[in-house]
């Protein structure tokens, strides 16, 4: 394998926290309830298309003109959004900041809506840390297509072969590892540094 010399991290789940349980299960107290809404209202699908380019305004009234009764409750997922990251995962920041470090060229790729990214970064400054960021809500792409990971390895002049590529999702390891990068499935910061030694990166 190629000397890795570029790393790309995955940012939900890998260097912050997500999840929208946090401020629904005081706004839907009963579980089933907030399960269902889940399912068949705020769907992940849904959600997904504002990490694609979708804005908040356009995403609400879909949903109002379908469940006019769940008004309050669809507006309160962008409202409440900042609840849903509570924390930043402390021994991943860490690690991304030893490999920066270490000299290594570190960028992030995410599927985030162009608009909560913007409020993240106020949130969690170590997101601006990093060479920079490709934004699946800025560029219109998502993972796991492909064409996300070339537009990244284009824009940031990365060698694929040379590039590993971290992130809780499966598929989006395998989206990855499609474009011919290397990719590590995260599971822990100790699980991943075992992973990046393996493939060679010392720091």
């Amino acid at each position: 394998m190629a000397e890795i010399k570029h790393i790309v991290f995955d940012i939900g789940k890998v260097l912050i926290h997500y999840d929208p349980n946090i401020p629904f299960s005081r706004l839907i107290p009963d579980e089933e309830e907030r399960r269902l809404f889940f399912e068949t209202v705020c769907t992940n699908d849904w959600n997904l298309e504002q990490d694609r380019g979708r804005s908040w305004e356009d995403a609400e009234a879909l949903l109002i003109a379908e469940h006019p009764s769940q008004e309050s409750m669809i507006r309160a997922f962008r409202k409440h959004w900042h609840e849903m990251v509570s924390h930043h995962y402390e021994d991943s920041v860490i690690l991304l900041r030893r490999l920066i470090a270490a000299g290594y060229d570190v960028t992030m790729l995410t599927n985030f809506n162009s608009d909560t990214f913007a409020q993240a970064r106020t949130i969690f400054p170590f997101l601006n840390e990093t060479r920079g960021v490709t934004v699946s809500g800025d560029v219109a792409l998502i993972k796991p297509d492909k064409a996300i990971y070339d537009r990244h390895a284009a824009d940031f002049e990365l060698d694929p072969a040379s590039t590993v590529f971290i992130d809780d999702s499966l598929k989006n390891v395998e989206g990855a590892k499609a474009a011919g990068w290397q990719a590590i499935h995260f599971t822990s910061a100790e699980q991943l540094e075992r992973g990046l030694r393996g493939l060679g990166v010392e720091f």
